[in-house]
């Protein structure tokens, strides 16, 4: 039997990662499964954990208020050595490009252990877009030893960077295994925000909106709100929701630029079955967000990425998404065409699913096994 550990500190690795972990629990003939949250973001994670219903057996709460990028890199390495050093598990698994998942692969590495990354092989080849996720996905790779890429695309990146290809394995994105689950739970059961958006939207065309990248405080989240003003003024039928993430470099400048604008819903952020139903719902979404680059183009939603760059260019690549940058000018001329050009909508929301089948986990497990 080999011991696995999981190790997951943010909103999107537990969507990501709960696939994974009801894998494992399924070998449990073959596999011991432990969990540990680093609570890299308190709230939003418990939210999630109980969503998902995770079980975790070890939790870091390294989570303070406004910690820079360096205190919570400390915090995280001095908090996951001592697990290490007792539990000494075959195989930690670690996934995306969040700190946490960086400084643990680090620390696996001083310890000589066993990493499998999740979701590995993500480029943009600028160390400064995503920030810091390029350099962390890069740091993740160096200490991995197995390596669970998302698409043919990421195994090529890997392949170029010198890493043998008996190391990796393709296995599509765990979000869409998480994806179609909950698509399938709410359209049954759709949640209560359901008839929030209902009332407030009256019969209007619903753009959803996130903007939260570190590389775009300041200026760029500014240029996303005024952008977002342009077009509800513009456009009567539209109207916007926005789910504001909570770190004030953030919320701030959201709520002050955007708080009183009757047609622009500034919400908390929401849970997962609301936010898929919330996608499902929307005409087109214009988001930064990673994760949401993977889900929208398997509900048929067109996206307009708010970024300079991407690390997920398949959906680019399958006429889905469309990158805007992070400029008023770019962002209101892109969503004014989508909006006015019916044939250019209807291309971009033929549903596609270049990330993955929905059985990705079931592959990361077996992969791990092979190589018991």
């Amino acid at each position: 039997m080999i011991s696995v550990l999981s190790v997951l500190g943010t909103r999107p690795e537990v969507v990501k990662m709960t696939p994974v972990l009801r894998e494992l629990d399924k070998r449990s003939d073959r596999i011991r499964s432990l969990v540990c949250a680093t609570a890299q973001h308190r709230q939003i994670l418990d939210q999630f954990l109980e969503l998902f219903q995770v079980r975790v057996d070890y939790d870091l709460s390294v989570m303070e208020e406004r910690q820079t990028l360096s205190e919570l890199t400390s915090r995280v390495l001095k908090s996951i050595d001592p697990l290490l050093s007792e539990l000494r598990p075959d195989w930690v698994l670690v996934q995306g490009d969040t700190t946490s998942s960086m400084v643990v692969s680090l620390a696996c590495r001083y310890h000589g252990i066993k990493v499998g990354h999740i979701e590995a092989g993500l480029r943009t080849k600028n160390q400064d877009q995503p920030f810091p996720e390029e350099i962390n996905r890069r740091i993740i790779t160096l200490n991995s030893a197995l390596h669970f890429a998302p698409t043919d695309a990421a195994c090529r990146s890997l392949l170029a960077e010198g890493i043998p290809e008996t190391q990796i394995e393709m296995t599509g994105n765990t979000v869409i295994d998480s994806l179609f689950w909950m698509r399938d739970r709410i359209r049954d059961h759709p949640p209560a925000f359901s008839e929030v958006l209902k009332e407030f939207s009256a019969g209007r065309r619903v753009i959803l909106a996130t903007g939260h990248r570190r590389e775009s405080f300041g200026k760029g989240i500014e240029q996303i709100c005024l952008a977002l003003l342009e077009i509800v003024q513009e456009f009567p039928d539209v109207c916007i929701i926005y789910p504001v993430h909570l770190n004030p470099n953030v919320s701030e400048p959201v709520h002050s630029l955007l708080g009183r604008e009757e047609r622009i819903l500034l919400t908390a952020p929401l849970s997962y079955p609301e936010f898929v139903w919330l996608m499902e719902a929307s005409y087109l979404i214009l988001t930064d967000s990673g994760g949401v680059q993977e889900e929208a183009p398997s509900l048929g939603r067109p996206v307009l990425v708010m970024r300079e760059t991407t690390e997920r260019p398949e959906g680019i690549a399958s006429g889905n998404a469309f990158l805007v940058g992070t400029e008023k000018k770019g962002i209101v001329g892109e969503t004014r065409d989508l909006l006015q050009n019916s044939e250019r909508y209807k291309r971009m929301s033929t549903a596609n699913s270049p990330y993955g089948d929905g059985r990705a986990a079931a592959r990361i497990v077996r992969g791990l096994l092979e190589r018991v």
